[in-house]
This record gives C-alpha cells, sequence and structure tokens, in this order.
C-alpha cells in the first residue's frame, strides 16, 4: 500500500504544535478542477475524518462557469440539488507548503443515502477501471506531462484585459533553452520545490515553443497517485503563480501558436512488478503489449471525449504541430498519436492526443479501458509507422471537433461496455452543455471579419 506524505498521526503532532491551522478537502470536477472545503485543523480530526463531509451534488452537473444546466440525472432542480459525502482518502493527505500552515487531501463521493460511490465522479471511474485490469492480474502505471504558458500578468489583469494583449514570459521559442528558462527559473523552481514538499517528485523543467511556454515534469507512479498529483499540481501551480503576480494557462490551445499538450506515459506490470508489455516480439512488444496498443488504436476514436473534453481541444490538431491526426502507433515516432519509448523494463507508451485542458482520471480510465478491451479480445496491432503519421492517407483521424467526438462517444458500444450507461450519458451531457454555450457566443473571430466588412 501507497505510504502516505503526511500520515494522520503526523497531522495531529503538527495541528498541537501548532504548524498546521487548516485541513482543505477536495474533490476533482469534471473539468478535472479541485473543489472542496477548507477545514478548521482540530474540527477535521474530531469529526471529519471518521464521518466525511457533505458537498451539493450539483459539483458534478455544472457547466465551467459553476452555471446550474439542464441534463444531468444526478442532480437538478427535480431532485432538489442535494449532498453526497466527501470522504477522505487518508493516503493522499499531505502539506500545502504554497499555502503556509496548511494540509491537503482528497475525497471519494459516495451518496448519503448509503447506496454506494458517485459512479461519474471521475475519481471513482478511474477506480472503476483499475480494477477491470487487476482482474487480468495487471496493473497500470502513468505520467503526464502538463505544458503551460505563462503570462506576467495577474489573473486579475488578465480579466481585466479580457484575456487580451497578455505579456509571455518569454519572448520568443524558448524550447530547451537554458538562457530564456533563467527568465523564468526562481517560479519554475518555486513550483518544483514545494510540489515536491507536497509528495510529488519533481524531474525536470523545460521551455516550450510557444512564447512564455513551459513545463515541468513529475516522475511516473501507479495511475490512481499519477492522476491525484496531476490536479494537485495543477491547482498548486496557479495559486503560486497568483501569489508571484502571474497567471498560468493551461488551455489546450491559448492562441494562434502551439498548443499545451499532455502526453501521457502508459505502461502495465504483472503480479510480479516487472513489464508486462515488454516482450521478444517486433518493437520488443510482448503479446500482451501487442494487444494493448491495438486496443488503444481501437478505442481512441470512441473515447476522443475523455481525452479532448472541450470545444478548444480540438484546435491543437493540426498537421505538422506536434499534436497527432492520425491514428497511428511508432517507435519514438512523434507524428504518432501513440508513440513507443523506453527501453527494458522502462518500455511505455506515450499518448500524445491530450492537451494540458484533459481530466487526469478519465483520460487515464479511457487508456486503462482501451488497454482492456484490446486484452479481452485479443487484438492484432497493425504494423508500426515509421514515416511520417501526418501524411497517411490509411489511417484513421482524430475527431476533428468537440461534436464529432460526442457522435462517437454515444453511438459507441465500446464505451458502454467499458464505462456504462451512466457515465456515457453524464459526459454526453457535459459535451452538449459545452456545445450549447459555444454555438450562442459571438466571437472575435466574428468580429473582426464581420463588422465592418459584412
Amino acid at each position: 500500500m501507497r505510504k502516505a506524505p503526511l500520515t494522520l498521526e503526523q497531522l495531529r503532532v503538527a495541528v498541537a504544535d501548532g504548524e498546521i491551522d487548516t485541513v482543505v478537502l477536495a474533490l476533482t470536477d469534471m473539468q478535472g478542477r479541485l473543489q472542496g472545503k477548507r477545514f478548521h485543523a482540530p474540527y477535521f480530526l474530531d469529526q471529519v475524518v471518521a464521518h466525511g463531509s457533505e458537498g451539493c451534488n450539483y459539483l458534478l452537473a455544472v457547466d465551467v462557469d459553476m452555471n446550474t444546466v439542464d441534463g444531468y440525472a444526478m442532480s437538478g432542480w427535480a431532485r432538489g440539488y442535494g449532498d453526497f459525502a466527501m470522504r477522505p482518502d487518508l493516503d493522499t493527505l499531505r502539506r500545502m507548503p504554497w499555502q503556509p500552515g496548511s494540509a491537503l487531501l482528497l475525497a471519494d463521493l459516495e451518496w448519503l443515502d448509503g447506496s454506494g460511490p458517485v459512479i461519474a465522479s471521475p475519481r471513482q471511474i478511474l477506480r472503476r477501471q483499475l480494477d477491470r485490469l487487476a482482474a487480468h492480474g495487471l496493473t497500470a502505471y502513468a505520467g503526464t506531462e502538463l505544458e503551460f504558458v505563462l503570462f506576467r500578468d495577474s489573473y486579475e489583469e488578465a480579466w481585466r484585459r479580457g484575456y487580451r494583449d497578455l505579456t509571455p514570459a518569454n519572448q520568443y521559442n524558448v524550447d530547451y533553452s537554458l538562457l530564456g528558462t533563467a527568465r523564468v527559473e526562481p517560479l519554475l523552481r518555486r513550483i518544483r520545490s514545494e510540489m515536491a514538499g507536497a509528495g510529488l517528485t519533481p524531474e525536470s523543467a523545460k521551455g516550450e515553443c510557444n512564447l512564455g511556454q513551459h513545463e515541468i515534469a513529475f516522475r511516473y507512479d501507479a495511475a490512481l497517485a499519477c492522476a491525484d498529483h496531476h490536479v494537485i499540481y495543477k491547482n498548486g501551480a496557479k495559486e503560486i503563480a497568483a501569489q508571484e503576480g502571474m497567471s498560468i494557462t493551461f488551455m489546450a490551445k491559448p492562441n494562434a501558436r502551439e498548443g499545451n499538450s499532455c502526453h501521457i506515459h502508459f505502461s502495465l506490470r504483472d503480479a510480479d512488478g516487472r513489464s508486462a508489455m515488454l516482450g521478444d516480439g517486433p518493437a520488443h512488444l510482448s503479446v500482451t503489449g501487442r494487444r494493448v496498443l491495438a486496443g488503444l488504436l481501437a478505442t481512441m476514436r470512441d473515447f476522443s471525449l475523455l481525452f479532448a473534453p472541450n470545444v478548444n481541444s480540438y484546435k491543437r490538431y493540426q498537421p505538422g504541430s506536434f499534436a497527432p491526426t492520425a491514428l497511428r502507433w511508432g517507435t519514438d515516432n512523434r507524428t504518432c498519436a501513440l508513440r513507443l519509448v523506453g527501453h527494458g523494463q522502462g518500455m511505455r507508451v506515450e499518448n500524445r492526443m491530450p492537451g494540458a485542458d484533459v481530466n487526469p482520471y478519465l483520460a487515464i480510465a479511457a487508456l486503462v479501458a482501451g488497454a482492456v478491451h484490446g486484452i479481452e479480445r485479443e487484438l492484432e496491432l497493425d504494423d508500426e509507422c515509421t514515416g511520417n503519421a501526418y501524411d497517411d492517407d490509411t489511417a484513421e483521424r482524430v475527431p476533428g471537433t468537440l461534436r464529432d467526438a460526442l457522435a462517437l462517444w454515444e453511438s459507441s458500444a465500446v464505451a458502454r461496455d467499458a464505462f456504462g450507461d451512466e457515465v456515457v450519458a453524464h459526459y454526453a451531457n457535459h459535451a452538449r452543455v459545452e456545445l450549447t454555450a459555444f454555438d450562442a457566443a459571438v466571437t472575435d473571430w466574428e468580429l473582426t471579419r464581420g463588422f465592418e466588412r459584412l
């Protein structure tokens, strides 16, 4: 069992010594954001540890602006917008160095009537897929690589400006540039150091191609822990940037230049802790490894809603942009949606489809479900792509829009078999809400083209 970064007994001592006075209990919503409550630490120890807390069930039934919307079976006006239970997962307890005197832990969601877990909650969706994988004697490991664009404007200033004419932290492409990244190293260093203090394992930071774009990488971990670390880091990085008078965006495509990706590295281990994907077949893949890759490719279009959940997500997919458009696999080939990397026990597949706006629980759950699909159906893997996958006219394509992805998701027998009708309906409605809001919006593009000239 994984050891918590901060044990309950250590928390009790820290509270008694006056080091910690606040405990944050957080859930992850559909958008991959942390929501929850801040508790007075003694109250948390006396009451919440044993009994949990409550949160309005609309937290899994609102749009990105927290507006109540129709179409969700679990929550709505007809059901009175009741509560669900937030059960603390003590294995996720940790200090929050960027918020002095505070600790943080994540919650699992259950219904107050004791009927069981909230099936459509992102953490529960991933848990269920991991249980399906465990039935095959396998364990999933993952690592997420989040890119972001950093601006020297505060979030408040960015809001006042309508997110226009902001000052990026770098004025030119600083991909791998030590000189360029040194300009913002104080902030990057603080994020790395304080995430380490929260129990994450930072590996490196590097510049990327867009103006002010950077990436901080963390060590891979068991799939659920990886997703937990992802949401903690993403929220914490924004808080740290705000404290420094700056702002970070994880939008998939914040402007016309390069988008923000979230490449997910994914591997499986057997009961002995050895790679289940490594073998003596082509590309050093085992039979299981080949079936896993075949399953991932066979389900990527159907599951694209989980990899690319927003209207903006699909703006990343441009030929020659290092964001995939062709559903092919290749060894160390960045033009493919699935890139096989690593050596020996470190062999893994990198899914290059998700953007930085992804909900990690849902995306990793989709990878696990795809792997199980390939294993159970003993799928055969096509030959690898050794050239430019963008030019492969025979390859299936990433859906071009959220509307296309929604149609694939709702009509997918594979999605219903893997996730169940309730989850399919819940996240289909999430996509429809997003599309309705976008269809009603008047964009800058429309104003520029039409204000005078039409």
